[in-house]
């Protein structure tokens, strides 16, 4: 047997834990001396000990790693429990991934003010006619799918032909920021009306006299930066929006392997004061 000293050198846990951890039933010693209170332990529960050091470097609280050692806790059950926190894992990588993006582009603008990276410029939208697909989806990454899924399939069987150069926006029909129950307008400029379908509609969007337009490069986690620098300058400037925005995609996933070259322009259809 190993007396609680030792066994937590040989551990690398501190007398403290080791006491905690007993206490609330993790690991308990094997024996205790009845006259002086020592704890001792053997090396028949050092596998244990490498498990709970094992699943608290992955992140599992003690209650869960009670459960996961005493519980009625079968193969089954661990891995799909292994498998829960390899997720959630993986979604903090992905979300401070995204963190460490927006503080290196802070760092690289000398005022660190995302203003600075925009400019706005005023151009007019010609009229476009589209194959347009309007639906309320539960979050924005299922708008790739549905593009992919909905969209360009049926756009194929009905024979349409996109425009050149392409033109592909979404307009988003709420006067508010929503991260759920998205109502999006999804549209493909063609070059001619077809008859509406299930999934899509054709119509004709009139010529835009006056648009603000500003370009983002980049994730589009950041999307927001663009929207209110376009908003920000179309007050300081003595314009007033008018309709909804145009979000148009120009480089993404389809044809850049990275991210960092994703291109897409908010356009903001805006009048004078």
């Amino acid at each position: 047997m190993y007396s609680i000293g030792m066994f937590s050198q040989i551990n690398r846990v501190t007398n403290k834990t080791l006491r905690y951890y007993d206490e609330i039933g993790l690991l308990k010693p094997c024996h205790i001396d009845k006259v002086t209170g020592y704890r001792y332990y053997s090396s028949e529960q050092l596998p244990r000990m490498n498990k709970i050091l094992a699943l608290k470097q992955m992140g599992f609280s003690l209650t869960e790693m009670i459960a996961m050692l005493d519980g009625d806790c079968s193969s089954e059950t661990m891995t799909n429990l292994l498998l829960l926190k390899q997720r959630e894992i993986s979604t903090n990588i992905a979300e401070d991934q995204q963190k460490l993006k927006l503080i290196e582009s802070f760092l690289s603008n000398e005022k660190g003010d995302f203003m600075t990276n925009y400019t706005a410029t005023v151009k007019e939208l010609p009229e476009v006619t589209v194959a347009s697909h309007r639906q309320i989806i539960p979050d924005y990454n299922a708008l790739f799918s549905l593009s992919t899924n909905t969209i360009v399939p049926e756009m194929s069987r009905l024979g349409c032909i996109r425009t050149k150069p392409e033109y592909c926006f979404n307009i988003y029909h709420y006067d508010e920021f929503k991260d759920h129950d998205i109502d999006v307008e999804v549209c493909e400029a063609v070059t001619e009306k077809k008859k509406d379908t299930e999934h899509l509609k054709f119509k004709v969007f009139p010529k835009v006299a006056t648009a603000v337009s500003v370009l983002h490069q980049g994730s589009y986690n950041n999307l927001g930066d663009a929207y209110r620098f376009g908003l920000t300058w179309i007050d300081q400037n003595g314009y007033k929006l008018i309709d909804h925005p145009r979000e148009s995609f120009i480089d993404g996933i389809w044809n850049k392997k990275e991210e960092a070259d994703w291109l897409t322009e908010i356009q903001f259809p805006a009048e004078k004061i």
